[in-house]
Order: C-alpha cells, then sequence, then structure tokens
C-alpha cells in the first residue's frame, strides 16, 4: 500500500511539473512564438529571437522550461515581461566539465579575451534546436559537422579578418578520401573535423598540445592507421621527427592536411612525386630528366614513382640494409617492373647530375659534345638560312617580275627530266612517315613540361601507345636505311669490275677514289667547297650564283646526316629500348649516356629538318609553297637548268640528256601525293614552334 501511495505522489509531482512547463512556455511562447520576431544584437545586427515550438519540444532539452538556461528571467516566468536584454545563457551550469574544457580552446582563449566572432556553444550545437551528437540531423553529426565548421571557417569576411590557417580546407576535404568514405559510402570510421582537430580542445596547430602539430600528427592519424603509424617511426621519417629535427616529414606532409588523394588513383603518383619534391627538390629535378619522370609528368601511370623504389612510410636510408635502393636490393628491386634485371641494369644511375663533372664525368661531357654539336650546327646553318633568305628577298623586291617569271616557265615547263628513281621516291616516302611519327611520339618527353606536349600526348593516346609507334616508327626507318644501303650495294659491287685505271687496264686506288668522287656521287668533294664559297660571295652580291651539279653541298650534308642520326639515334634507341641485354656486358651509366644523347641528336634532327631542310626545299621564293620532286620524281628543264645547271650541261654535251627524259604519270596521282606532302609539311612545321618555344620558355624561367 505504501509503494502504490508513493507511486500516486511522484505522478503528481511530474504532472505539476509538467504543468508548469507548459504554462511557461505558453507564456515565453506569446511573444516569442510569432514568426518574424526579430531585435539587435550588441553588435547592433538585427537577429531573430523566434522560438519554433515543435522543434525546441524535440530537442535534448525539449523536457526544460526557458528559464532552467535563461536564469536571469526566473523572476519574469510567470508574466513573461522583461524590460532588459537576455543575459547570455552559461551552458557551464549543466555541462562544466566541457565548459572547463572549451575555455583553454584557441576558441575559449579568444571568447575569453572578448572577442565575440569566435564560436561559442550555441554556434556549433544551435539554440532551441539542440540534438544528440548520433542524431542524423545534428548540427555536430559526425556526418555534418563539417558544414558547421565551415560557416566560420569559410566566412569570406572572417577569413579576411582572421587570416585563418587554410582557406579551402573544406573545399580540399570534399576532395579527399576521408570526406568520400564519410559522404559517399557513409563509413562511420572514416574521419570528420573532430577526429582530427578534437571537438572543445581545438588548439592551433602550433600548439604542441594540439593533435594536428607536427610533433603529434603521426600519433593522431594512427589512431585509425595503426600499423602505418608503427611502420613510419622506424623510417628515417619519423626517427627525425622524434628527434625534433624539423626536415623529418609528418603524415600531413607527404598526404597534405585536408586533401587527402587515395593511392589507387590514376593521379596519386604525379601527386607523390611533387610531395617528395617539397624536401628532395634536386632529386626530383633530376627523376625528371629520366624516361620516368617525363612519362609520368605526360600522365603515365605504369612506370616508377619515387615510392616504387624507395618505398612508402617505410623508407630509410640507402645504407640500411632493409632499403629497397641499398646495393644489395637494387637488382630485386628493378626487377619489380623489369623482369631480368641484372646487376648492370641496377647500377644505372636514377638522380644523375649531368653538370656535375667531378661524381658523373660520362655524362657531363656526352652532355657537353652533344651540346656543342647541336648549337654549332644550328648557328651555321641558322646563318646560312638567314643569308640566303635574305639575298632571295632582296632580288625579288630589285625585279620581282623577272622573280616571278622564272617561276612561271619552271612550273610550266612541259620537257621533264627524271631526278629520282621509283625506289628513291618510295624510300622516301617511308622516310617521311617513319620521321614524322618519331617526332610526334618522341618530342612530347624532350619538352614533356610544355603544354602541347601534354595536348599531343593525350591525342597519341597516352604514353604507352606513343611508345608502340615509336619503336614501329623507328623499325621502319632503319628498314629503309637498310634496304637503301642494299641498292647502293647493288649499283656498287658489279661497278667493282669497271673500276679500273685507264692505262693500265687495272683495278687500283686511284681510280676506286675516281669512281667515288665522280660527278653523279653523294660523296663531298673539293668542288662542294667552291661551290660553297660562291654561294656566300653571291649571298653578298659578291659573285653570280654557283652552277649547281646533280647534289649540291647542302644536300650531301643532308644525305650523311641522316647516315649519322640512323646509327647514332638508333643506337641509343636500341640501348634504352632493350636495356637489360646491354647491361649484361655494359655498366648501368650507359643508359644515361644513351638518354642524353638519344635526345639531343634527335632534337638537331627534328630542328634541322623542320626549319633549314624546309627551308632549302620549300620555304625559298622560288620553290614555295612545296617542291614535289621528291614525289614526282621529276624537274622541268627550266628548273634543271636553274637549279643545277652544271648537271644538266654534263648531260646535255655527253649526249645522256634524252635518257633522264620523264613520261607524264605524275599528273595522275599528283593531287594525293601533294596532299600527303603538305600533311608532312605542317605536322613539321607546328612541332617545329613548339620546340622553339618550349625551349623559349625553359630559356625565360631559368
Amino acid at each position: 500500500m505504501r509503494a502504490f501511495n508513493t507511486i500516486l505522489v511522484a505522478a503528481a509531482i511530474m504532472a505539476f511539473a509538467a504543468t508548469g512547463l507548459a504554462q511557461e512556455e505558453n507564456v515565453c511562447l506569446t511573444c516569442h512564438g510569432e514568426q518574424g520576431l526579430t531585435t539587435t544584437n550588441a553588435k547592433g545586427e538585427e537577429v531573430s529571437i523566434y522560438v519554433d515550438h515543435k522543434q525546441y519540444s524535440g530537442s535534448i532539452h525539449g523536457e526544460l522550461g526557458c528559464t532552467d538556461c535563461h536564469t536571469d528571467l526566473v523572476d519574469t516566468e510567470e508574466t513573461g515581461a522583461h524590460d532588459v536584454p537576455v543575459e547570455p545563457v552559461d551552458c557551464s551550469l549543466c555541462h562544466a566539465d566541457e565548459s572547463e574544457v572549451y575555455a583553454t580552446s584557441i576558441h575559449g582563449q579568444l571568447l575569453g579575451m572578448g572577442d565575440t566572432d569566435v564560436p561559442n556553444c550555441a554556434s556549433c550545437h544551435g539554440k532551441h534546436n539542440i540534438l544528440p551528437a548520433t542524431d542524423p540531423n545534428s548540427t555536430v553529426n559526425k556526418f555534418n559537422l563539417m558544414y558547421t565548421c565551415a560557416k566560420c571557417h569559410q566566412n569570406k569576411k572572417m577569413q579576411d579578418k582572421r587570416q585563418m590557417g587554410d582557406p579551402d580546407a573544406l573545399p580540399r576535404f570534399y576532395e579527399s578520401v576521408h570526406a568520400k568514405g564519410l559522404l559517399r559510402d557513409g563509413l562511420i570510421v572514416a574521419p570528420s573535423c573532430n577526429d582530427c582537430h578534437g571537438s572543445h580542445d581545438i588548439q592551433q596547430s602550433s600548439n604542441p598540445a594540439s593533435p594536428v602539430n607536427r610533433r603529434n600528427v603521426y600519433k593522431t592519424c594512427g589512431v585509425c592507421h595503426t600499423k602505418v603509424e608503427g611502420t613510419y617511426r622506424s623510417s628515417i621519417h619519423g626517427q627525425l621527427v622524434a628527434e625534433g629535427d624539423q626536415r623529418g616529414p609528418v603524415c600531413t606532409d607527404c598526404h597534405e592536411s585536408h586533401r587527402i588523394i587515395s593511392p589507387e588513383g590514376t593521379t596519386y603518383k604525379q601527386y607523390s612525386d611533387e610531395r617528395c619534391g617539397h624536401c628532395h627538390e634536386q632529386q626530383l629535378e633530376r627523376y625528371r630528366e629520366t624516361f620516368h619522370g617525363k612519362a609520368m609528368a605526360l600522365g603515365a601511370t605504369k612506370v616508377a614513382a619515387c615510392y616504387d623504389c624507395h618505398g612508402y612510410h617505410d623508407i630509410t636510408r640507402t645504407e640500411d640494409p632493409s632499403s629497397p635502393i641499398n646495393p644489395a636490393n637494387k637488382v630485386k628491386t628493378c626487377a619489380k617492373c623489369h623482369e631480368g634485371a641484372n646487376k648492370g641494369f641496377a647500377s644505372y644511375i636514377t638522380h644523375a647530375n649531368h653538370m656535375d663533372r667531378k661524381n658523373y664525368p660520362q655524362l657531363f661531357y656526352a652532355f657537353w659534345c652533344m651540346t656543342i654539336l647541336l648549337v654549332s650546327v644550328f648557328l651555321f646553318f641558322g646563318l646560312h638560312t638567314l643569308l640566303w633568305l635574305v639575298r632571295s628577298v632582296a632580288l625579288f623586291l630589285r625585279d620581282s617580275k623577272s622573280f616571278r617569271q622564272a617561276k612561271t616557265n619552271v612550273l610550266r615547263d612541259e620537257l621533264a627530266y627524271t631526278r629520282f628513281t621509283p625506289i628513291q621516291r618510295m624510300l622516301h616516302v617511308l622516310l617521311i612517315i617513319s620521321f614524322i611519327t618519331l617526332a610526334v611520339t618522341g618530342l612530347p618527353l624532350k619538352f614533356f613540361y610544355a603544354h602541347w606536349a601534354g595536348t599531343l600526348m593525350g591525342v597519341l593516346g597516352g604514353v604507352e601507345i606513343a611508345n608502340y609507334l615509336h619503336r614501329t616508327a623507328a623499325v621502319i626507318l632503319v628498314a629503309v636505311f637498310a634496304v637503301h644501303v642494299i641498292n647502293l650495294l647493288r649499283k656498287f659491287i658489279p661497278q667493282l669490275k669497271t673500276i679500273k685505271d685507264p692505262q693500265t687496264g687495272r683495278f687500283t686506288f686511284k681510280a676506286l677514289l675516281g669512281y667515288m668522287f665522280r660527278p653523279d656521287s653523294l660523296i663531298p668533294h673539293w668542288r662542294d667547297v667552291r661551290d660553297f664559297w660562291n654561294h656566300q660571295l653571291w649571298f653578298f652580291g659578291k659573285g653570280e650564283k654557283p652552277r649547281f651539279e646533280r647534289w649540291t653541298y647542302w644536300e650531301k650534308f643532308d644525305y650523311f646526316a641522316v647516315f649519322w642520326g640512323v646509327v647514332i639515334i638508333g643506337g641509343s634507341g636500341l640501348i634504352m629500348w632493350f636495356p637489360i641485354f646491354f647491361t649484361t656486358f655494359l655498366p648501368g651509366w650507359v643508359i644515361n649516356v644513351a638518354l642524353i644523347i638519344h635526345s639531343d641528336e634527335a632534337l638537331l634532327a627534328a630542328g634541322f629538318i623542320f626549319t633549314f631542310h624546309f627551308f632549302n626545299v620549300h620555304f625559298r621564293i622560288e620553290k614555295f609553297p612545296m617542291d614535289t620532286v621528291v614525289f614526282s620524281g621529276k624537274m622541268s628543264k627550266a628548273e634543271l637548268i636553274e637549279e643545277r645547271g652544271k648537271w644538266y650541261d654534263r648531260l646535255s654535251d655527253s649526249g645522256q640528256l634524252e635518257t633522264i627524259r620523264s613520261g607524264d604519270e605524275w599528273d595522275s596521282w599528283r593531287p594525293i601525293a601533294k596532299t600527303f606532302g603538305f600533311l608532312a609539311f605542317g605536322t613539321g612545321i607546328l612541332l617545329a614552334l613548339g620546340i622553339f618555344g618550349a625551349m623559349a620558355v625553359r630559356l625565360i624561367i631559368n
């Protein structure tokens, strides 16, 4: 019976309290239940003081009366009338522990100094709509907290006034793997702001007590990434941090603080290399000179990044026996990508500086030899081309009518003579195709830092496809070279029987020299020196234009440059294509030297062809816009007399002129050949512009 009475008394007390609460709410809501009710705060801002009864009753404080929090209004709870402004609510009356912690935080300290811009309890938790953090609608729920923090940390006015840390923290966080796990996948284990920065005890990162301070950040990350933390502690990076060495990188140095990228993404390799370069700048610069670095910059992902060789969180010094780049482990490390790697291959110098003569003399001399060759050729032929251009323009301006008439005569003369045989024309077409393909697929790697390089590589389908095309074109070029050499030998060997001294009738070395330096031969002769000198005199108006033989001195240079180029570029290319084979009997630095030679010789070849050769063949006023002889194989009589007068005279005097008379088969495929020619010509011009543009940018930057 006594128990029953106790229950009745308790129920009566609860009913009375509920009645009192309801009466208090009704009194306060008489005014505060009116939408649009506002007042002016201490800052002079108009703020709403409307209270949504339904929202409040559903909050965590829904069972409390208004004066339980607004204690300064206890005397007005019956009438609800008050003339003085409401005092700020003191949450510490119920939440003493949290308030004590908050007072020590950066927010609390600033608030204690009178700064009213910093967040207080209501700024994060709300006022009359406070919900438990576990409630999905709570402003401090894990899935909503970032938006609550962003109210201040993404506020432009607040940013400008406070100069707070990272103004792009929230946008960067949206890009991170953490945000994707939290917002996209709904993983409660994915971190939100408070997991790293704390909740009521937030401190500046410079504060040693802050969980995101450099000395503590790996411990904070280690709460979730437990094994990684243990591995990191034993690494050279972790050891440096433990010793207080500022050079030691922590998690946020490599992964950033908010925009943490998934290591499984396609961009992670490029991103990781850039982060490593923040500390290892010189090593990154040297790495970018390798095929790995250039391909990486152009979007390739199946090449080695820094961590593929050095490790991830377990990076140790080279002399450490556990290091993957320790001499005892390098072969195994290289073999992860390069099957069959050997000791010679592993001795390839990955971060070699070709400007360091003391440590890398072989690279230093290879680089300077190629540089001197490249610069000297470009200077010589650049001056030669400039003088020729100026002379041609001067003659055109002096008597443009005669100049145009001579060109018209060349084009309209129907009497034509064969200059190139069908096999020569076919080989030249294949040479054009292979060379253009090699340039298009190779130059983007040379100038990987130029915007056009990435665009062109994208058009080609990426670095891997470009590599296949490049090697296919190289095989075609070597095949063209081989067929040409075989064709030369096929003609030369039968001639050996006819190479005899006229007096003795026997084969002699003198007779062989006479055959090799005959007028039709492409081998340079003293007459080429005379032609060159007389040509220079003509440039300056000091003599007549030379009457050239079948081959001019610049054509002979072009011809033997192909021989030189195929041997040098082809040989170095083979070493780069099959490095494991060649390093079975050659040291690894040969690969470094091959890269220098291949790259610079290719630049020399492409730059020369697309500028000086194009000028000699196409750009000259008398040839513009294109000399089609390489496709048609024939020259008109007027052109033959004008361009190769000495050859015409020799053929005419010997009665051989009629033997090279040409038919009219050219007209049937002229459109196709000219279209192909203009495509190749245009591609070369664009590449030349890209080359010189990229070189100019690099010179300006350096």
